[in-house]
């Protein structure tokens, strides 16, 4: 500011600098969207009755804030398992779904460091689920985990300590018991023992609803009874009820709300990539794709879980080119890539082999290569050796001929190479086929992330241009932050080019901005660069040498 001379000698004024720093903005949060533990996705909040964080609440619907998986068992209750959560694809493909905390797990693994999950509560029949339950002498155990035929789950009660019977001739009642509580069968049973269970101190030995202790379980008095029993009687494997209702769930609303206005996916300041795990509903990925444009996100698709590489019955070529014998259809846009095919992994809690689908993991290599090489480095390579996997599914192995058919037709495939593992093999957009002329700019997935990089930090960063006099100080000062953010790029080596001005160019003057723009408000910027798109294919020419003059 000016300063006010009084005196003689020497006064110092500082100026300020016209130019603004501009910080890059992430590429690679991820916000994942599926059904999360129904009876599990709470968080502890504080209690107005005791001051104190140990009030459990729902948190369905809300864009929660990850760094590990650790974090996703906090918040969510980690992996679960019933025949409500695994649909068949082939018997409804637009509902069909896949598990939330499995994607989150490899996302994790492969090199992902945040994410957003958003919840989802599942309802069969239009009704949330209840647990299941059992009431053995006047305690009810309640489920904390998904029970049905074939996740069963039961309670043993076997009484220890005996109380004198009032009057005498009464029988006389157990005060202490253990307790011993299974879920499920086989290699992946959990089963949980406690030990001379006081009945005064059962709520903080094993918990309840409200401060849950046990994995498994809560417990409260039978309803309607306020009060435990005086003792406990002996049991063994009363079953725990399925929990209900149990039929089918119809997914598309569920998932099509999150993308509405003002939702707390809408909130989130900034997210890069969106996974939608197993989800090929066209309905659903639809309105994904168009929320993923308005936020400058990009969309990772799951291919149909039964397709192969085979024609004509369910071929994922299909899947891209007008629907695939099941019915499923995936949306076209610059902001999208289809990756194919499901993986083979293990189950976390049985150690049984099992089916992912590849969208979380190749979300986890966007992000490990952004880290280690750049936004503007294509997410696919021989360097990108997928963790967590045996490998691809049998009816996705194939040939260099088979793979061409199918990146020539924008399918992103997911191969496994001797000596080196299972890699992603594809970079191309859904509008990246050989046939569609009209969207070439877009055709890799590496050039549109970047230009959604850029969009993104220099929304974020020009803020402080609004309500500035729009004259030249203002256009000189807006070049100068753009060009010395873009020349520190260009030093990375982001752009095609081997100097500056044939890597990109920023205009801000009378020319991009005229009078009547002036007259309106209006401060034109045109930002153009040269993008680095990936050697797809390397071309090896050998010619053979004969008849050349030796010389000395």
């Amino acid at each position: 500011m000016p300063v006010t001379t009084t005196y003689p000698g020497i006064y110092i004024e500082e100026i300020p600098s016209s130019a603004h720093t501009i910080a890059a903005a992430p590429t690679n949060i991820v916000v994942f969207i599926g059904y999360t533990h129904p009876f599990k996705t709470q968080q502890l909040v504080l209690n107005p009755a005791t001051r104190k964080p140990d009030m459990l609440v729902d948190q369905f619907g809300e864009a929660v804030e990850l760094f590990s998986f650790s974090d996703y068992e906090r918040n969510f209750g980690g992996f679960f398992s019933s025949s409500l959560f695994s649909p068949d694809p082939t018997i409804v493909p637009n509902d069909y779904f896949g598990s939330i905390p499995l994607a989150v797990n490899q996302f994790f693994l492969n090199g992902g460091t945040v994410c957003y999950v958003i919840g989802l509560r599942a309802k069969s029949g239009g009704s949330s689920l209840e647990p299941g339950f059992v009431d053995i002498g006047g305690i009810r155990f309640t489920a904390r985990e998904p029970t049905d035929a074939a996740h069963q789950m039961t309670v043993t009660i076997t009484p220890k300590g005996i109380i004198p019977s009032s009057p005498p001739s009464s029988p006389p009642a157990a005060n202490e018991a253990d307790i011993a509580i299974t879920y499920g069968s086989g290699a992946g049973a959990i089963v949980e023992v406690y030990r001379k269970v006081s009945l005064s101190a059962i709520e903080t030995t094993i918990g309840s609803a409200a401060s849950p202790v046990s994995a498994l379980v809560s417990v409260m008095p039978t309803p309607p009874a306020l009060a435990y029993p005086n003792g406990y009687t002996p049991q063994v494997n009363a079953r725990v009820s399925d929990m209900s209702p149990s039929l089918p769930l119809s997914i598309t609303n569920d998932f099509t709300e999150v993308f509405d206005t003002d939702t707390f996916l809408d909130k989130i300041p900034i997210f890069n990539l969106m996974v939608i795990p197993g989800v090929t509903s066209n309905i659903i990925l639809s309105e994904a794709l168009r929320f993923c444009e308005l936020k400058r996100a990009f969309l990772i698709i799951d291919p149909p879980q039964p397709d192969g590489i085979l024609p004509p019955t369910d071929w994922i070529g299909d899947y891209v080119e007008g629907g695939d014998s099941l019915g499923n259809l995936a949306p076209r846009g610059p902001n999208a890539a289809v990756y194919f095919p499901y993986l083979q992994s293990n189950d976390p809690k049985t150690g049984e082999p099992i089916e992912i689908p590849p969208a979380a993991t190749v979300a986890g290599i966007y992000a490990r290569t952004d880290l280690n090489r750049g936004v503007w480095k294509a997410p696919a390579g021989l360097e990108t050796t997928i963790i967590g996997t045996t490998g691809v599914v049998a009816r996705g192995q194939m040939s260099d001929i088979r793979h061409g058919t199918l990146n020539i037709i924008a399918v992103n495939c997911l191969r496994s190479f001797p000596g080196v593992g299972t890699v992603v093999f594809g970079a191309r957009t859904s509008v990246g086929a050989n046939a569609n002329t009209s969207q070439q700019q877009w055709k890799y997935v590496p050039v549109r992330r970047m230009t959604l990089f850029l969009e993104q930090t220099l929304y974020t960063n020009l803020g402080w241009v609004v309500f500035e006099p729009n004259d030249n100080p203002l256009w000189t000062a807006i070049r100068i932050s753009i060009e010395a953010f873009m020349l520190g790029l260009f030093r990375q080596g982001a752009f095609q080019g081997s100097k500056p001005s044939e890597a990109f160019q920023v205009k801000c003057d009378n020319q991009t901005t005229t009078q009547a723009d002036i007259d309106n408000g209006i401060v034109n910027i045109v930002v153009a660069f040269a993008p680095l798109k990936p050697a797809e294919f390397v071309i090896i020419k050998i010619a053979q040498l004969a008849g050349q003059t030796q010389t000395a």
